[in-house]
């Protein structure tokens, strides 16, 4: 079922590539767009709270002149409060669906999946809480409907519910406690965020200047089409007649009175039981984690800046006095090689015949990426050699190995240190094609970002200017993308044939 999932997740994601691009792509960034939305609800409901008469009997006055006699910026507001409000439930929803059918909730990631279970309560918490304060006949069914569902546990001497069959049983009392429901929860909601995401390094807190322009522009426009307004004012002494529901937060009461308290507390109940087990239970067995040599580290931090999951540190140095040396925390590497292509000492051109460098992969260490590099170029034949670096999880580009093509797939392509793009080409190859995945597509989160700056010489280490840029083709693809990686390598070929007048000249690590 997960997979079926996934591969519906990815179609969609792919499909809308196309007319947004990975930086504005929302099923990429909904981590980001999810704080973005939390934002909007939190500055819009301090604005909101600010200007209201406090006191059961004041609240439904108070909002109504704001929604009709300040419309211009209070209903808006308000309105503005209620989409946002749906659409972080939306994309919180839709974010737990994409990491569970990714398989993103155990090993290194155990930990985010972990903390982000309790916000699941705490934002419906919060949303419901937040209906309650309007105090109208929607309010008054949602906290009917809650206190009956709170009734089946055993945790209240006296039915909660006897608190709303009389009109004089509320007063400002249980004013006081919805405010307290509806700003206290929402500040551990933004605590427990915080401690959510603080083990990743670099994390998107907010989505693209054009995504975030575009949504608040249809949040606004949804606002001012469809502006959100009370219900007449609660009146215990009688039944709520038809009113409209907010299903993306109160969907769990017409839930209950299809089925039972019983059965939605044990679904529930086992639904988080099973979302905290999910780490736990059997997994694909981890890959090595990345060693560091001692001897060869210099302690440049290069690593430490680039690990998409803050699992290197720096400590003092054993051996030499005054300088750093990386810590890798098995617990938190993700086993990508982003810190061995970020790592200065990983360069093909050092001339040892056992090359060690300062952090790698013991399953694809650099030594023999380079033995496999030289290996491949001296068996090479044809008109035009090209070299492909791809991403082994990314488009799957064996079936492009032949005669003149070198196909060599990486954990990521994060781990390829840009001084192997002029090694190949001094080697003998025409051209480097290099495959990421597409942007926002990462595994790894940060792969082919990284990748791209380094070869564009935005970051370090970077490809030298002396590297013609005629010679070197970045291309995204995702796993679904081999035809169209095909037809851009083909493509590639064709335009350095063109080109004959820019190659570096050789060199040979080894004296003939």
């Amino acid at each position: 079922m997960r997979n079926g999932v996934k591969s519906i997740f990815l179609r969609f994601e792919e499909a809308l590539d196309t007319p947004f691009g990975g930086d504005d792509n929302p099923l990429r960034h909904l981590g980001a767009f999810g704080l973005y939305l939390l934002w909007i609800v939190v500055g819009s409901g301090l604005y909101l709270y600010a200007v209201l008469d406090t006191g059961i009997d004041a609240v439904y006055r108070s909002i109504g002149e704001i929604s009709s006699e300040q419309w211009y910026l209070g209903g808006i507001l308000r309105s503005l409060h209620r989409y946002a409000s749906d659409g972080f439930m939306l994309v919180m929803l839709l974010h737990l669906i994409r990491e569970w059918c990714y398989g993103r909730y155990h090993g290194f990631r155990r930990y985010s999946w972990l903390t982000g279970v309790p916000l699941l309560w705490l934002a419906y918490l919060a949303g419901i809480g937040g209906y309650w304060i309007v105090w109208d006949q929607l309010a008054q069914w949602s906290a009917t409907a809650t206190t009956e569902l709170l009734d089946w546990l055993p945790i209240f001497s006296e039915p909660s519910a006897r608190n709303f069959m009389a009109p004089d049983s509320i007063n400002d009392r249980f004013f006081t406690m919805l405010v307290f429901l509806h700003l206290g929860v929402p500040l551990l909601l933004i605590l427990g965020l915080w401690a959510h995401v603080h083990r990743i390094s670099h994390v998107d807190y907010l989505p693209s200047r054009r995504a975030m322009l575009a949504t608040l522009a249809t949040l606004l426009v949804l606002s001012l089409l469809k502006p959100a307004l009370s219900h007449p004012p609660a009146n215990l002494a009688k039944v709520p007649g038809a009113i409209g529901l907010d299903w993306f937060i109160l969907f769990i009461h017409p839930l209950t009175d299809l089925s039972s308290p019983a059965l939605i507390w044990t679904l529930l109940f086992g639904l988080t039981a099973l979302f905290f087990a999910l780490p736990v239970l059997p997994r694909p067995r981890p890959q090595p984690v990345a060693v560091v040599d001692a001897a060869s580290c210099t302690g440049c931090d290069r690593c430490l800046a680039d690990c998409p999951y803050a699992a290197i540190s720096m400590a003092p140095h054993p051996r030499r006095p005054g300088l750093q040396l990386a810590v890798v925390d098995a617990d938190l590497c993700a086993a990508c090689g982003i810190c061995a292509g970020a790592c200065p000492s990983s360069t093909p051109f050092r001339r040892q015949e056992a090359l060690t460098t300062g952090i790698d992969m013991p399953q694809q260490p650099i030594h023999a990426l380079r033995e496999q590099l030289e290996q491949a170029l001296a068996q090479c034949s044809g008109r035009c050699t090209i070299v492909v670096f791809s991403c082994a999880r990314g488009a799957d580009a064996s079936a492009l190995a032949a005669a003149d093509t070198v196909v060599i797939p990486l954990l990521c392509t994060g781990m390829l240190p840009p001084a192997f793009v002029e090694y190949a080409l001094r080697g003998g190859a025409d051209g480097v094609f290099v495959s990421t995945c597409r942007h926002g597509g990462c595994d790894f989160r940060l792969g082919d970002r990284w990748t791209s700056e380094r070869l564009r010489g935005q970051r370090e280490p970077h490809l030298r200017k002396t590297v013609p840029a005629s010679r070197l083709q970045l291309y995204p693809a995702a796993a679904r993308d081999s035809s169209a990686l095909a037809d851009a390598l083909a493509e590639f070929r064709t335009r350095l044939g063109t080109v004959s007048d820019d190659r570096l000249p050789p060199y040979q690590r080894k004296a003939p």
